[in-house]
């Protein structure tokens, strides 16, 4: 079901990057041709996208290899590298585009909102068919919702172009370009920022920032009555999706077969909180953990 998954979400980033990485070349030539920051700023996002999603697909296809002595756990969290790489990829286009807009504001220039607007309409259809294959993919994966972000900001731009070229030809204000182009930048960085953050998370080993660790104990300790304490819990994800859990639990010492609640407690993390991988270390009124090592003196 997961290489089913991964495939599936691999072929809609392939989908995604042949839309893009075409119209890029399109829109740089109108970009320049018609002097539009707001084309050339879609154009420098769909090139990093056109980077992004290559680095997506990548992501995808390595971690569907299997694991090996030396990463136990297979490549999977390769999807989470790939997504904080895209969102400060993002991070830096909204830094060009600010720094571009700053620049059109001290030095205004012609731009032929004509050529603009048919680059801006045609950029738009080839962006919503992008979105709309990215967003029929899995939508908790972080690496998809990197991917369709990138793809989102480039709709937002090819909007901006044409609002910017539809007021320039009836008005004649040119500074309407870098003014959408900065909207459209801060509109960008919101979501980068929040990419970076969920995928650094999970890159730190963060516990689920659903899950209350402390609630959880109180309900296994409620649901197994042999359990008379649980420490040294650690809850953290190769991807959202793939929990991992590690816990010491104290037993009663009074129980025949420390394999039941054992197994019970494995029962409850996999339907209550979706951890599907744990690993429970038992215990009966004593941490080996806290015990003073013994140290044994030799004979010279």
């Amino acid at each position: 079901m997961a290489h089913a998954h991964a495939h599936h979400n691999l072929t809609r980033v392939i989908v995604a990057l042949v839309l893009t990485a075409c119209f890029m070349v399109v829109e740089v030539i109108g970009g320049i041709v018609s002097g539009s920051l707001a084309l050339l700023a879609d154009a420098g996002h769909m090139l990093t996208d056109t980077l992004a999603l290559t680095l997506a697909a990548l992501a995808f296809y390595v971690s569907n290899r299997p694991a090996t002595p030396s990463l136990s756990y297979g490549y999977q969290r390769f999807q989470i590298l790939a997504a904080f790489v895209n969102g400060l990829i993002l991070l830096l286009v909204v830094g060009w585009i600010l720094f571009e807009a700053i620049r059109r504001f001290a030095e205004p220039s012609e731009i032929l909102a004509g050529t603009m607007l048919k680059v801006a309409v045609l950029g738009l259809i080839v962006n919503i068919l992008a979105f709309v294959v990215l967003h029929g993919g899995d939508r908790n994966n972080l690496n998809i919702r990197g991917a369709t972000l990138h793809v989102a900001g480039d709709l937002l731009g090819s909007v901006a172009a044409i609002v910017a070229s539809v007021v320039i030809i009836y008005t004649g204000f040119v500074m309407i370009d870098p003014l959408l182009s900065v909207a459209v930048a801060f509109l960008i960085l919101k979501s980068a920022w929040l990419l970076v953050k969920r995928s650094a998370h999970v890159l730190l080993e963060g516990a689920p920032e659903w899950l209350d660790v402390a609630e959880m104990q109180e309900a296994i300790r409620a649901a197994v009555p042999s359990v008379n304490g649980i420490h040294h819990v650690h809850v953290w994800g190769l991807t959202p999706q793939e929990l991992m859990l590690t816990m010491h639990v104290d037993l009663d010492t009074r129980i025949d077969n420390p394999t039941l609640p054992i197994r019970a407690i494995k029962q409850l993390l996999e339907e209550r909180y979706d951890i599907a991988h744990s690993t429970i270390e038992v215990e009966f009124g004593e941490c080996a953990d806290r015990l003073e090592t013994v140290t044994v003196d030799h004979p010279a």
